[in-house]
């Protein structure tokens, strides 16, 4: 697939970095994890979110990119309050994400975020292949995430992220 349907700073960065992709147009309503694996065929321990986490009551506030599996929830008020060293903190609002990574939510990759530390989960890593957004709400990007290593102020985390419990 063409990659100019990808976020330009996504396709620049993929670029730089010689990170290989497939890349997938998706329809922007189904853009969100559970209604993208549902309506692509994708299963949730392929899908590799990204999330922006930001600290509370601290000026200026400090920022985090999180990737972690569908399947999991993000240890936010442990293992990623120890490595950003912040006693509160919360998922950062669409807003804030926005203006700070370029990108829409359903959309957010750790590809092309720049200036913002980046951890993933090590269960990421142990995935064949992943599919993360793509910079915007109309396409993904599919890769064996060993690429993402090519990323600079990339941090694999033990832990980073637990199983749902439903």
């Amino acid at each position: 697939m063409d990659r100019s349907i990808l976020d330009p700073q996504v396709r620049k960065s993929l670029d730089l970095f010689r990170i290989e992709c497939d890349v997938l147009e998706c329809d922007p309503a189904m853009a969100d994890t559970a209604a993208f694996c549902e309506h692509y065929g994708f299963s949730l321990a392929q899908a590799a979110n990204t999330i922006l986490v930001s600290s509370k009551k601290i000026e200026p506030p400090k920022y985090a990119v999180c990737v972690v599996l569908g399947t999991t929830r993000l240890d936010v008020n442990k293992k990623v309050s120890e490595l950003m060293e912040v006693k509160r903190l919360s998922f950062a609002d669409a807003e804030v994400t926005q203006s700070l990574t370029g990108m829409a939510i359903g959309g957010v990759t750790a590809i092309g975020i720049s200036e913002i530390p980046i951890y993933v989960d090590s269960k990421v890593m142990d995935q064949e292949r992943v599919v993360m957004g793509g910079g915007n709400r109309s396409s993904k990007i599919i890769l064996d995430p060993q690429q993402l290593l090519n990323l600079p102020g990339i941090t694999v985390v033990e832990n980073l992220a637990v199983a749902k419990t439903e």
